[in-house]
């Protein structure tokens, strides 16, 4: 299904109506968080969901993140066990999922969930999400604004880019800060880390006063952003490379002379912020072969390096 041109929302009070009132008519809204732009509908409603899966083109057993405005919010659709509350209460609002255990009459659909027994649940950091989540009033499924499988958003006009035609609208509130998605842990039993992001698993680790788990199973996505391509430019991508191959653009990191850079000072939070943005500008300038500078995996250069890792992958 196509629809119209999309819609660009302004950041206002009028804007903000708008996009609530095409959720609650069961439509697609791009809406900026501190990490990504997210592409929002209502989580309880079968169909909406479904458009965003079209809209996407997403596989159906990739689960999607529900975004609240507060924390009282989320405790209406999920248990919290006490390692959650102190890591909601410590990271909230902030770029930090929580997989948590559904409640029976949460309401919401399983298109949302694919078929697991668990929410994913976040409280976004950005005043302009959080705004147009309390005026309207109910759960927000909203994976990243992107066609599965390519550059995330941290911009209305890569939301545009890439889904213009496909969803209803975008409401433009600028630039993300963050530029990388959000942290995932489950918290069902023994905390576990399921993805990288935002918040380093070092201040994870310091709140609860123990190291998280790894997934038992990498193979099978528990959460969002878990498929092995992902993330992925329309180049090739090889990682590490401390010397160029002929033919190929590199993406840099500290201080080389490359095409792109994420951060020509080395700074982790600025290659962050960067990070999607320069592969978008490494598609427009048509690199078909990318290689990437060495990034430190500390902090959020796991981030960093897990959408890499994920943007190099083979591709079916």
């Amino acid at each position: 299904m196509t629809f119209a041109p999309s819609r660009r929302l302004t950041a206002d009070p009028r804007g903000i109506a708008q996009a609530a009132q095409i959720w609650a008519d069961g439509g697609l809204v791009a809406v900026p968080t501190e990490t990504v732009y997210g592409l929002g509908a209502d989580a309880r409603d079968d169909t909406a969901v479904a458009r965003i899966y079209e809209a996407k083109g997403r596989p159906s057993f990739n689960p999607l993140i529900v975004h609240v405005p507060d924390l009282a919010a989320a405790e209406i659709y999920c248990v919290f066990n006490d390692d959650a509350q102190r890591l909601a209460q410590a990271f909230w609002p902030g770029a930090l999922t929580l997989v948590l255990p559904i409640k029976p009459d949460a309401g919401i659909s399983k298109l949302v969930t694919a078929g697991l027994n668990t929410l994913a649940v976040r409280v976004p950091d950005h005043p302009l999400a959080r705004d147009v989540l309390t005026a309207f009033g109910g759960p927000i499924a909203a994976p990243s604004a992107n066609p599965s499988g390519r550059i995330s958003p941290t911009t209305a006009d890569h939301v545009l880019a890439g889904l213009d035609g496909r969803i209803d609208a975008v409401l433009d509130g600028g630039a993300c800060p963050v530029g990388v998605e959000s942290t995932i842990v489950a918290c069902v039993g023994v905390p576990a880390l399921l993805r990288t992001g935002g918040v380093p698993v070092e201040a994870l680790s310091a709140c609860l006063g123990q190291p998280l788990l790894q997934p038992d199973d990498p193979d099978t996505p528990q959460a969002p952003g878990q498929l092995a391509s992902h993330y992925a430019p329309q180049g090739t991508v090889r990682l590490n490379a401390t010397e160029l191959r002929e033919g190929e653009v590199l993406l840099g990191f500290g201080p080389v002379d490359a095409d792109v850079n994420l951060s020509p000072s080395g700074d982790l939070i600025e290659a962050a912020s960067r990070l999607f943005a320069c592969l978008h500008q490494l598609d427009e300038m048509g690199a078909a072969h990318i290689a990437v500078s060495p990034i430190p995996q500390i902090g959020l250069g796991a981030a960093i390096n897990d959408r890499l890792k994920r943007a190099a992958a083979p591709r079916d």
